[in-house]
């Protein structure tokens, strides 16, 4: 099917590697081709994005990127970007695949089923994992640079300026020419996550592999799943993994950190939502996947049926667990800390239906490779707080780092 997906300019597959946290509508979403678009960065974007999605009555898949945060805030993003995604684009496709575990489902208008499956079949083995040469990863911090930032920031906290600050930093490779569906393959065979996602947009793939969702909407109900907790698995040893676990579940600092994304979500939330019906459905419940154990909470809130899902993402982005607190604060120190403009990563990527429901990603756990100038990109960060160790906070962005590492190399 990718095989088939990837002869178009734009596709986007949304596929939630089997996992049942709630009951999927889908196992897997792939939306192919363009009927129409729009590319814009921040300015007006809210307001051009609002009159395309007037005159639509369809599908749209697509991103919203982090910088979209200078319109929101009314701030401003100089840091190197090596991939330049534009900070929001959305398409119409020509074809949706949606899959469960009996049945596919083909939206299409043009053609016939048949010839759109006798199309995938024909497709199957087009693509071949490419010779790559030694991968050279390198990172815009050193070990040093990057302790520095975060004692630098806990002096930020302890001054009153914010409570929490989520500090990023970008590991690159330059020159570097790779198959992004062999790799998309790797890396959700090595860290299957529920929130995967294999995008392309002419030239630039987004190859993720996010355990997070940033928000739904079915009816009028939308809920956001902010995860802020993280420990290291070891498959080899049960003990030893579930004695991580336990000393996750039991940690006051990762357990600070949790309960005060959920506060910014329940603020964010309650700007859209009907009045008292933002609710704290889970908190800090703990999730279990392949690399780490997650501390995760779910968070409610009821919109009008006249609610725009724009008006919704306007009032909640970008998500408090890729920022901090207080939040229009921190995202002007995280341009200040930061060498790198975080496009893509931290941002989300989804589907809005017809009727006005959608999902969104958190753009995390993710390879953004630019194939015209073979740079490729991977963000990882984590929460800091006045109780950080900032040797601590970097073995945890390098423990987030490693499925990538690895499937990089």
């Amino acid at each position: 099917m990718l095989n088939w997906a990837n002869r178009f300019n734009i596709f986007c597959l949304l596929d939630n590697q089997q996992y049942h946290f709630e009951t999927p509508a889908f196992e897997c979403l792939l939306a192919v081709g363009c009927r129409e678009k729009i590319a814009i960065n921040a300015g007006n974007a809210f307001a051009t994005l609002t009159q395309f999605y007037s005159k639509q009555n369809d599908w749209l898949f697509g991103h919203i990127g982090y910088d979209i945060k200078n319109e929101v805030e009314q701030l401003g993003s100089q840091n190197f970007d090596g991939i330049k995604f534009p900070d929001i684009c959305f398409f119409v496709p020509e074809i949706i695949l949606q899959l469960n575990n009996q049945q596919l489902t083909i939206f299409y208008e043009e053609g016939t089923a048949e010839e759109i499956i006798d199309a995938i079949k024909n497709a199957s083995g087009i693509v071949k994992a490419l010779p790559i040469n030694p991968v050279y990863i390198k990172s815009r911090f050193t070990k040093t640079e990057y302790i520095d930032s975060v004692n630098t920031v806990r002096q930020h906290i302890l001054r009153g300026d914010c409570y929490e600050l989520n500090f990023c930093q970008e590991f690159f490779a330059e020159d570097i020419s790779i198959d992004p569906l062999s790799v998309y393959h790797h890396l959700v065979d090595f860290s299957p996550n529920p929130f995967s996602a294999l995008y392309k947009l002419n030239d630039k793939y987004c190859i993720c592999a996010s355990p997070e969702r940033y928000l739904k909407r079915t009816g009028n109900k939308i809920i956001s799943q902010p995860i802020k907790g993280t420990a290291k698995r070891d498959l080899q040893d049960a003990a030893t993994d579930d004695a991580n676990k336990q000393a996750l579940i039991n940690s006051a600092k990762e357990r600070s950190e949790n309960v005060m994304v959920v506060d910014l979500v329940r603020n964010d939330l309650s700007k859209i939502c009907i009045e008292d019906s933002v609710h704290v459905t889970e908190l800090m419940g703990i999730y279990s996947f392949p690399q780490v154990h997650q501390m995760i909470s779910t968070v409610s809130g009821e919109v009008t049926s006249e609610t725009n899902w724009i008006d919704i993402i306007k009032a909640t982005f970008p998500m408090g667990s890729m920022t901090g607190a207080p939040k229009k604060k921190v995202m002007q120190l995280i341009e200040q800390f930061e060498k790198t403009k975080r496009g893509l990563f931290s941002g989300a990527v989804g589907y809005i239906k017809p009727d006005g429901d959608f999902d969104f990603n958190v753009v995390i756990r993710s390879i953004l490779y630019n194939q015209t100038t073979e740079y490729l990109s991977f963000q990882v960060g984590s929460a800091i707080t006045f109780y950080s160790d900032a040797e601590k906070e970097y073995e945890e962005c390098l423990l987030k780092a490693e499925a990538i590492v690895k499937v990089l190399e």
